[in-house]
């Protein structure tokens, strides 16, 4: 497949034309950001590691019935994926208090949670990529009313079988962060990834609380070993896909 292009390039990922304008090439670089992008990095064979991990997880849901914008995997690094518009939401599901929950809410960490939270922030930099209440979501019109519904349905079945796949890898399911796009059918599929750089995820038989992260908090507060972790999530990933 030739590639024409750069469409979009974010700080995870860089999006190409293709000769078909309903699919886009995704490839997944090395770099790693934080804190809004203030803090910049790389780890080494973060886009290969984190484009096998989301290739196999789409390709679960897929089988679990939730439409993904994934199409197939031509490289280790890069993904082929319908081309959506999307929607200008972070959708964040907890499970277990941390990061932000926990310092704006005082709870304490690793707090587990009643039930599934799921929040939606504005998707811009600008502005800091803000926490939104229905109300200022609606009032922007980020999304409809009847979106925001099918949204929450579709976070909620996928954190349901994330948990369960990632307990198969001995991994707790802290919280994770989806985005959603529109197709030329308009309809919603899941989009962009689903990785240690998008998913809070501890080690189930660590109970040290550094030594059992295994996603980018270990690149954001600078706990070293962060290709080592993340390459470990992968393989369990592989062991249960396999098996």
């Amino acid at each position: 497949m030739s590639v024409n292009s750069k469409l979009y390039e974010g700080k995870a990922k860089i999006l190409y034309a293709t000769e078909d304008p309903e699919i886009l090439l995704a490839d997944f670089k090395d770099d790693a950001t934080a804190f809004n992008a203030q803090k910049r990095g790389s780890i080494q064979n973060k886009g290969t590691i984190n484009c096998s991990i989301s290739s196999q997880l789409f390709q679960q849901l897929a089988i679990q019935g939730i439409q993904t914008h994934f199409i197939d995997s031509p490289a280790p690094h890069l993904m082929r994926v319908k081309a959506v518009k999307i929607i200008p939401l972070e959708v964040v599901v907890r499970n277990i208090a941390a990061g932000s929950l926990c310092q704006q809410t005082g709870l304490t960490l690793g707090t587990i949670l009643s039930q599934p939270l799921v929040e939606f922030y504005y998707k811009n930099d600008q502005l800091g990529d803000p926490l939104l209440t229905l109300d200022r979501l609606l009032l922007l019109e980020l999304a409809t009313m009847e979106q925001v519904k099918q949204i929450t349905h579709l976070a909620l079945q996928i954190n349901e079988f994330l948990q369960e796949f990632w307990e198969k890898c001995h991994i707790t399911l802290v919280d994770f962060k989806l985005e959603f796009g529109v197709d030329s059918q308009q309809q919603i599929l899941l989009a962009d990834e689903i990785s240690p750089d998008t998913c809070r995820l501890w080690d189930i038989a660590e109970t040290d609380p550094n030594r059992r992260i295994m996603d980018k908090d270990r690149f954001r507060r600078d706990l070293g070993n962060v290709e080592n972790a993340y390459q470990e999530v992968l393989q369990r990933v592989l062991k249960v896909v396999e098996d």
